[in-house]
């Protein structure tokens, strides 16, 4: 009995760890691209004689039209370029997230929930705190809408940084980072879904709401098409945008109805790809080196192994593992290519150090670093669960400030707070935008600096964590 509870709470252990090498693995690298288009857009924003058609490209039209009517349209008008990458594009960003939060929750960190208390009340505490402070500093402004601006910590760029510091991070603080992220984007979505969505259409909302329970039930009785649910989905998306739900929630709401489950066991496939394989004998081996038209037999037996393949991924890791090249190399870098390109030669150095911008400079620096910190120290201290291993106080406190590298989520954000299009909001969300930049950049350069000068310079861990 105690052996095979051994086994199953070692299997658990490697399935935690293989779920937070894949999300490191993953947005890593995907941090990497994102700072370098960052960059490139401050650059093109304000290179005189380029600027002008980077600014006006945004605003030109989206159609995909069907006789009279038009796919990428919102209660009857077109998309411009730009909304259609924050509403459309950034839809199947929020559709991995989705992905990516159910898988954790079955297999990942948030499976246990001892190992993910840490993370989640530092998170909680990570949204309390820069919200507090935001409201504080705009508290009688004309910007206090945008509040929940410096809730987010963005996983790219954050574990982007951490990649630069190779294996001198313990893998516990970057599994700790990642579910910290992971919770901060759930909790983006509630806000978007309670704060941002006005003039609901309820018999377009009751018709998405169908669609969604007609997916679950698909996903109940084992349907396994990928399809079935990227088209049905793709309704709910544009039922959802023309309701009054912000779309990217759509996203989120397919995501969790995809099928965790595959239809084979791994050793039903085993099985499955040895009968099939079994069929080519050693006679045929000459022939099967040359490169030549297969017989009907030799199809139907590689078609039986193609088919056996596609049964053992469940169609949930498949789309995660499909979509993640797609939305880290040219999604995310896109929406941050059209929403990070700021006009800066106009403004003063002062503008940067009041109003909405600084506000937001604090709450992503000061805010997040206390909150995400505050609430990790209360809940070791009460034993409410432990350290993470191979680390300290202080590799805890440079963690915890690059929790305040908020960036993609918050520019999100920032443009559903001040995207109305007014003079007024245009204003706003320039200046939020300056916040955001800077914020995550200070947040950036300083969690990096203190994580160099406090993590180990030889890292020893134990094998099962390598």
């Amino acid at each position: 009995m105690n052996q095979n509870h051994s086994v199953d709470k070692i299997e658990g252990i490697h399935q935690v760890f293989y779920s937070a090498r894949l999300a490191l693995k993953r947005h890593a690298s995907g941090g990497n691209v994102l700072i370098a288009v960052t960059l490139l857009a401050l650059i093109v924003a304000n290179l005189p004689g380029i600027n002008q058609l980077y600014f006006d490209f945004w605003d030109q039209t989206v159609r995909l039209q069907v006789g009279d009517f038009n796919i990428f349209s919102h209660e009857g008008h077109p998309m411009s370029m730009l909304s259609f990458i924050n509403d459309a594009l950034m839809a199947i960003f929020f559709f991995t997230i989705g992905l990516e939060i159910k898988r954790e929750i079955l297999v990942g960190e948030l499976s246990s929930f001892k190992q993910a208390l840490l993370p989640i009340l530092a998170a909680v505490g990570g949204m309390i705190f820069p919200v507090i402070l935001f409201v504080l500093f705009a508290s009688g402004s004309d910007y206090i809408g945008g509040a929940a601006i410096p809730m987010a910590t963005d996983i790219a760029f954050s574990l982007g940084i951490l990649g630069m510091l190779g294996r001198r991070v313990p893998l516990s603080l970057k599994i700790f980072l990642t579910t910290l992220a992971v919770v901060d984007d759930i909790g983006g979505i509630v806000v978007i879904a309670i704060f941002y969505s006005a003039h609901i259409n309820i018999m377009l909302l009751f018709y998405a709401v169908l669609l969604l329970l007609f997916l679950v039930l698909g996903s109940a009785m084992r349907i396994q098409s990928k399809m079935f649910y990227l088209a049905i989905g793709g309704v709910i998306w544009f039922l959802f945008l023309n309701s009054g739900i912000h779309p990217t929630i759509a996203g989120v709401l397919v995501a969790f109805a995809v099928p965790a489950k595959p239809v084979f066991a791994p050793k039903k496939y085993i099985k499955s790809i040895r009968k099939a394989i079994k069929n080519f004998n050693a006679e045929e081996d000459d022939l099967l080196n040359r490169r030549s038209i297969l017989n009907r037999d030799q199809m139907d037996w590689l078609k039986q192994v193609e088919s056996a393949s596609d049964k053992v991924i469940s169609p949930l890791q498949d789309l995660e593992d499909s979509l993640h090249p797609v939305v880290n190399y040219l999604i995310i870098p896109l929406f941050a290519f059209a929403n990070a390109g700021i006009f800066l030669l106009d403004m003063s150095p002062s503008m940067v150090i009041e109003g909405l911008s600084l506000a937001i400079i604090f709450s992503l620096v000061i805010g997040k670093l206390s909150g995400i910190f505050l609430f990790s120290w209360a809940t070791v201290k009460l034993k409410l669960a432990p350290m993470p291993q191979h680390s300290n106080w202080k590799m805890l406190f440079s963690i915890s400030m690059l929790g305040g590298i908020g960036f993609t989520v918050s520019l999100f954000i920032a443009n559903l707070s001040f995207g109305d299009g007014s003079e007024l909001s245009m204003g706003l969300l320039k200046h939020a935008k300056i916040g955001i930049v800077i914020g995550s950049l200070i947040a950036g350069i300083l969690g990096y600096l203190l994580l160099k000068h406090t993590l180990p310079h030889e890292l020893n861990e134990d094998p099962a964590e390598e």
